[in-house]
């Protein structure tokens, strides 16, 4: 049977963003859950966190935040292949970074020295999900980043959702999460999930301190408390992650069992992943659809993908590369992948994605765990104006200007003509006072003793 939706747009270049498939949600129900999760939390701290967990986890804490020799013992039980795979993964991430960061500068105009310091945020929190799997990447992909960037200190949040040996839930977090934090020397590890995870970084309890920016994936709860947070100036956050999304540019050269297969790799993650395949080919379709019929039937998450593929996969069939161009730049996936002839041109000339994996030899897995870039990247569309997580995001850009006599009255009559236009004439004040011996130079003409009164602008 065909899974994938077909979307045939041949002949037909309009705008076709109002067309792309997306997942359908019901945000006024998880605003209100949201709202009720954040007031607690600002009301009442750690308590209220207790009885969330509670609710949400079915576990019951006393200390919330994670000791030491729990972390220490998550890493003990590492194999050496695990562990050398985190720390491989976090050198190569970490490499990446470190030629992200953005560099200060500053220069002179005419008598003016300006520029820009970036300066890092003192604390960071990290959101590390903990649901339908475990994600010790996430921990990689948001302490890294932030490390790098110089921020003081970072409080990561992670759910309850660890089990000791025989499989039962034991109240800690998923031990693979604790260990990757332990090695990457994560200052503190609560033990607390969801939308009241991010509550407790933004207004800070007694286990959490209050955090300037919180980062991380997480369910539609923690991106709406995220987001409502973030309104509320309380938090900086790095932009909307929802669930997660694949675009794959694929013409005749594209090899069907590879698509199906990425196709596939990420419908894993979540029953609302978005996989989209963008083809000129009609022929490449039906290969495509026989092969993601074997994938799911072989796939340990079967039930999962065959709802992502069969409610949100969609084929687009575009006319040509130009056309295969303009609508992946349409959906702006947070996962591009380009499988055509000549790769690497046919990438460069999509605009907006929040990763870009060019060539069949580039899977997004390779994104997802250890190649460089970070896994944390915007979706729903975002990606036409934001970009993913990074060093920069863990910075403030801070301008700076410093004026010289000279300057000063060689911008004075700029200054006063804008001011008397916008009528704001204690802004020029600011200026003239300066000047209070006599009028700056540079301004003959003018008179310096405005009088909004007698001369408002009409």
């Amino acid at each position: 049977m065909a899974r994938l939706t077909l979307l045939d747009l041949r002949g037909d270049r309009s705008d076709p963003r109002d067309r792309m498939p997306r997942p359908r949600i019901d945000l006024a129900a998880a605003r209100a859950g949201v709202d009720e999760s954040l007031s607690a939390v600002r009301d009442r701290g750690d308590e209220a966190l207790r009885e969330l967990t509670a609710r949400f986890d079915q576990q019951d804490l006393d200390d919330l935040v994670v000791p030491d020799e729990v972390l220490q013992a998550a890493v003990d039980q590492l194999t050496p292949q695990l562990r050398q795979a985190i720390e491989q993964a976090a050198d190569n991430v970490r490499w990446f970074h470190e030629r992200a960061m953005p560099q200060a500068w500053e220069d002179e105009r005419d008598g003016s020295r300006m520029g820009v310091w970036f300066n890092p945020i003192e604390r960071a929190g990290v959101y590390v999900p903990g649901g339908k799997a475990a994600y010790p990447s996430t921990v990689i992909m948001t302490v890294v980043p932030a490390q790098v960037a110089g921020v003081e200190e970072i409080v990561l949040c992670t759910p309850p959702t660890g089990t000791d040996a025989d499989g039962n839930r034991d109240g800690w977090p998923n031990r693979t999460i604790l260990a990757a934090a332990k090695l990457l020397g994560v200052d503190r590890v609560v033990r607390v999930g969801g939308a009241q995870a991010v509550a407790a970084m933004a207004y800070g309890t007694d286990s959490v301190p209050r955090c300037d920016k919180v980062v991380g994936p997480g369910n539609l709860y923690v991106s709406l408390a995220k987001s409502q947070l973030a309104a509320e100036g309380r938090i900086g956050i790095e932009g909307y992650a929802g669930p997660t999304e694949v675009a794959i540019i694929a013409d005749e050269t594209a090899n069907p069992r590879i698509v199906a297969a990425d196709l596939v790799g990420q419908a894993e993650h979540d029953e609302l992943v978005t996989s989209l395949l963008i083809t000129t080919s009609e022929a490449l379709i039906a290969p495509v659809e026989a092969a993601l019929e074997e994938e799911i039937a072989a796939s340990h998450h079967r039930e999962r993908i065959a709802t992502a593929i069969d409610g949100q996969g969609t084929v687009a069939l575009v006319d040509d590369i130009d056309h295969a161009v303009q609508v992946a730049e349409a959906f702006a996936a947070e996962h591009l992948e380009v499988q055509t002839a000549d790769a690497r041109k046919v990438a460069e000339r999509v605009r907006y994605a929040g990763t870009t994996f060019i060539g069949e030899l580039t899977p997004v897995t390779l994104g997802d765990y250890a190649a460089g870039p970070n896994h944390t990247l915007p979706t729903v569309g975002t990606a036409r104006f934001a970009g993913g997580l990074t060093t920069s995001s863990f910075l403030v850009a801070v301008n700076f200007v410093e004026c010289t006599d000279a300057a000063l009255r060689g911008l004075s009559p700029d200054v006063r003509e804008l001011s008397h236009a916008e009528d704001l004439p204690a802004h020029w004040r600011a200026v003239e006072v300066r000047f209070e011996d006599g009028p700056p130079s540079g301004v003959a003409g003018i008179d310096v003793a405005w009088d909004p009164a007698a001369d408002a602008p009409s």
